[in-house]
């Protein structure tokens, strides 16, 4: 497992191992409405309390100019080029917003990714509850999978699976980034398109929680998170882990 201190648009060579899976949380582009319906813009989530210093921010400061077509550039060099066998496919997931996805459907056709399965994570909580007197208010987040030619690798014991699936709340892995998804959501995903011993990549890392997932499910994980204070907090978690796994 290794996570790089590095913007994946740099373009520098790494010595990285094909990958089955890329998978990421690209920033969604909104800027400085970022907490616009979270009651974080507001101190102890109370707008009579006055504005918390969160309002009108970023959640980070590449959350406003993510380059997609770059991105395909990157996910096509780096996944696994199309195999001749069948059900070995590599495959791409792409958590983005939900006005993302037209645009990442074009650029990706335009890299070689013709083929998408959208995919949708309903959780049961919202977070967006300054606009609770909406009455409806977003509980669902999306994904799109992207792939060349052949299906994806899938292992589900010959099962189908919807595209619309439960998201349930992490409150076990230590929060450090503010759009974090759960672990064993990641890991759900992993299993569903890898095998043992196949290569996880992340380009927008985070809090390193797929490169987590994916090296306790016996995957091979790489990422890259342009913020350091994310990459030291990914390794101060991931020697907790250790330390717990070895009982110190």
């Amino acid at each position: 497992m290794q996570l790089i201190n590095d913007h994946f648009q740099n373009k520098k060579q790494y010595n990285i191992p094909p990958a089955q899976l890329v998978i990421a949380d690209i920033p969604y582009n909104v800027g400085k409405d970022a907490y616009g319906s979270s009651p974080k813009w507001y101190v102890d989530g109370d707008n009579k309390n006055g504005e918390s210093n969160l309002a009108g921010k970023e959640f980070f400061d590449t959350d406003k100019n993510f380059k997609i077509p770059e991105f395909f550039a990157f996910c096509g060099r780096f996944l696994k080029p199309e195999p001749k066998e069948t059900n070995a496919a590599p495959c791409l997931i792409v958590f983005c917003a939900y006005e993302q996805q037209f645009e990442l459907i074009e650029q990706a056709a335009k890299a070689g990714f013709k083929n998408y399965i959208p995919l949708s994570f309903y959780k049961n909580y919202s977070p967006q509850v300054l606009k609770a007197n909406m009455r409806i208010v977003g509980n669902t987040e999306y994904a799109l999978l992207f792939y060349r030619d052949k299906l994806p690798k899938f292992n589900n014991n010959g099962r189908m699976i919807f595209n619309s699936l439960p998201m349930e709340r992490d409150t076990d892995t230590p929060r450090i980034h503010p759009t974090q998804k759960p672990l064993s959501l990641l890991k759900y995903l992993i299993l569903l398109f890898t095998d043992k011993g196949d290569v996880v990549v992340d380009p927008c890392a985070g809090s390193g929680t797929t490169l987590l997932a994916a090296e306790q499910l016996g995957r091979k994980a790489y990422g890259f998170e342009i913020k350091k204070e994310f990459c030291k907090a990914f390794e101060d978690n991931f020697n907790r882990e250790i330390e717990t796994e070895l009982g110190f």
